[in-house]
C-alpha cells in the first residue's frame, strides 16, 4: 500500500443531541460517576438563568456542585490556573464544561490539569509531549455547548493564550475529550446575530481547512462536506431568525463536524487568526471569517480542483473555484462579515510580528500549500488592503 494511504483515525465522544436534553445533565453525571462537579462557564453565562436551573437541577438530584466563571474570551493560562485551585479546594470530582470556546476550553484545561505537576506549558501539542501527563490526574469532563462554532465539545485539545508570549498554545491529550456532550440547541438560541455568524462561520472554516489539508482521511473528508452543506443551508438563516431552532440544531451539528474533521488538519486561515486574537483580542471565528478568502486564493493552485468538487457537492451555481469564492464572499455580506483584517484593527506596524507568530503556529504545517514568514505576510497584506 502506498505511504500516503496511511493514517491515524478518531471519531468523537458520546453525544445527547436535541432541544430540552439539557434536563439529562444530572442522569449524564451519575452516569460517569461524578457527584461534585465544577461547572466551568464565563461570566456573561453565569449570570444567565440557564446556568442557575442548571445548579438547581443537580443539587435536586442529590450532587452537590460549585461554580466557576474567571473565564476570558481568549482564555489565558491563569484562567486555568484559578480553576484548579477552585476544584481542588472544593474537592471537586470532575468538570462540567459550559458555554462557546472559552467556556469549554478553560473547563476541559481545568479538568485535564486537576491532578498535574508539570506547567500548562509542558502538554503543548508538539511531538509526544501529551506522554508527560499523569493519565490518572485528568478528570473526566461533560461538555455544553451554547455556540455552534469551536465545535471544543468533541475536540481532544484546548487552546490557551499565553500572555507572556502573546501566543495561543494547543495543549493536547487523548483524554481531554468529554465523555459525555449534551448538545441543545435551545441552549444556542439567545446568541447574537453577530456572534452567530462569527462562530458559524468559525465552524465552516473549520471543515474547509479540514477538507483541503494534505493527507489521507476520508472519514473527516466526509464528515466536512456534510458540515459545510448544514452551514450553507442554515447559518444565514439562524443569523436572521435567532429563534430558528431547527436551523440552530443543524449549525450546532456543524460545529461538532468541524471538529471532529479537523484531526486532518487546519491551515493559514489559523495561522493568521491566532496572533490576530492573541494579541488584539479579537473574536476567533470572526477573524477566521475574514482571513479565509485571502487564504484559499494564496493556497488556489493546491486546491482547486477540490473546490470545484466541493461546489458541486454544495450545488453551487457555478461549480468552480470563483464560483465558490463568489458564493462565500456573497455569505460574508449577508451575515455581517467585515471584509478586511483592517476592519478588526490589524495596522501595517502589526504585520511583520504577526507574519512570524503565523509561520511556526501549529496549524501552519496543515496548510495546502508550504508558506513561512514571506507567504504569511504576503496574505496578511491581501487581508489589511482587502486585495483578492
Amino acid at each position: 500500500m502506498p505511504q500516503s494511504l496511511v493514517g491515524n483515525w478518531n471519531y468523537p465522544t458520546s453525544i445527547r443531541f436535541g432541544a430540552g436534553r439539557i434536563r439529562e445533565l444530572p442522569d449524564a453525571c451519575k452516569a460517569i460517576g461524578l457527584q461534585r462537579p465544577l461547572l466551568v462557564t464565563d461570566p456573561g453565562l453565569a449570570s444567565l438563568q440557564m446556568i442557575s436551573d442548571a445548579m438547581l437541577s443537580l443539587r435536586k438530584a442529590g450532587l452537590d456542585p460549585a461554580l466557576f466563571s474567571e473565564v476570558k474570551p481568549n482564555p489565558v493560562a491563569a484562567n486555568v490556573e484559578a480553576g484548579v485551585r477552585i476544584l481542588r479546594a472544593a474537592r471537586n470530582d470532575g468538570v462540567i464544561a459550559w458555554g462557546g470556546g472559552s467556556g469549554i476550553d478553560t473547563g476541559k484545561a481545568i479538568a485535564f490539569m486537576a491532578g498535574q505537576t508539570r506547567p500548562l506549558w509542558d502538554f503543548e501539542d508538539i511531538g509526544d509531549w501529551w506522554t508527560r501527563a499523569k493519565p490518572e490526574g485528568i478528570y473526566s469532563t461533560i461538555a455544553v455547548p451554547t455556540t455552534a462554532g469551536t465545535g471544543s465539545e468533541t475536540g481532544r485539545a484546548s487552546v490557551i493564550t499565553n500572555t507572556e508570549t502573546h501566543t495561543k498554545k494547543v495543549i493536547f491529550h487523548p483524554r481531554m475529550m468529554p465523555s459525555i456532550v449534551i448538545a441543545d440547541p435551545e441552549l444556542t438560541v439567545g446568541l447574537p446575530a453577530r456572534l452567530t455568524a462569527g462562530t458559524g462561520m468559525d465552524a465552516f472554516i473549520h471543515c474547509l481547512e479540514a477538507y483541503c489539508a494534505p493527507g489521507y482521511h476520508p472519514y473527516a473528508e466526509g464528515i466536512a462536506v456534510e458540515g459545510m452543506r448544514l452551514v450553507k443551508e442554515n447559518l444565514a438563516r439562524a443569523v436572521k431568525d435567532g429563534r430558528d431552532i431547527e436551523a440552530r440544531g443543524h449549525m450546532l451539528a456543524a460545529s461538532q463536524m468541524g471538529s471532529t474533521a479537523f484531526q486532518k488538519g487546519l491551515g493559514a486561515i489559523h495561522s493568521l487568526s491566532h496572533p490576530v486574537g492573541a494579541v488584539l483580542d479579537t473574536h476567533h471565528g470572526l477573524t477566521n471569517a475574514v482571513a479565509m478568502p485571502y487564504v484559499l486564493q494564496f493556497n488556489r493552485a493546491a486546491i482547486d480542483e477540490k473546490i470545484q468538487r466541493l461546489a458541486r457537492w454544495l450545488g453551487l451555481r457555478n461549480p468552480t473555484f470563483d464560483g465558490f469564492m463568489e458564493w462565500s464572499l456573497d455569505l460574508r455580506r449577508q451575515i455581517g462579515i467585515p471584509h478586511t483584517l483592517a476592519d478588526l484593527g490589524v495596522k501595517e506596524s502589526h504585520l511583520d510580528k504577526f507574519a512570524e507568530m503565523a509561520a511556526v503556529d501549529p496549524t501552519a504545517g496543515g496548510n495546502p500549500v508550504k508558506a513561512g514568514v514571506p507567504e504569511m505576510r504576503r496574505m496578511y497584506e491581501a487581508a489589511v488592503a482587502g486585495r483578492l
